[in-house]
């Protein structure tokens, strides 16, 4: 899957998402590359849509990780504090990378050395001149 988008509106960026859920599968993981406030965390609140979950979807700068359960668990990851997989251990993060029940999110993940590696999709996001945002999805 390769293709580009561009979202003029949070709505956009959170359909974009919900448009991803349906391919979605166990064990997967999606990295979100963008600058702050690019909208990686309203296009999870689309895949958690996506993904029938009820809860609502806030960021997780501040514990690191947040765990919702859907048609599948979706474990949403900033990794902004992080800056190796021994330190994702350290906090037990780990556990949320493949091979894991569920689909993992994270924001952030150049940060960490290999998560990007790790990912069946990676997200790119960059801010526009004019307020929208071109979302490049590639992967398998």
């Amino acid at each position: 899957m390769n293709k580009t988008i561009i979202a003029r509106t949070a709505a956009e960026m959170e359909e974009i998402g919900a448009d991803l859920a349906p391919i979605l599968t166990d064990g997967m993981v999606i990295s979100l590359i963008g600058p702050l406030g690019s909208g990686k965390t309203t296009l999870v609140k689309g895949l958690a849509r996506g993904l029938l979950v009820t809860d609502i979807v806030v960021s997780p700068s501040y514990l690191l990780a947040r765990d919702y359960a859907g048609r599948m668990a979706l474990h949403h990851i900033d990794a902004y504090r992080v800056s190796t997989l021994n330190e994702l251990a350290e906090v037990g993060l780990d556990e949320l990378l493949p091979p894991t029940a569920g689909v993992t999110v994270v924001e952030w993940p150049s940060r960490v050395e290999g998560i990007v590696d790790l990912s069946d999709i990676i997200v790119r996001i960059e801010l526009l001149d004019n307020q929208a945002r071109q979302v490049q999805i590639s992967g398998n």
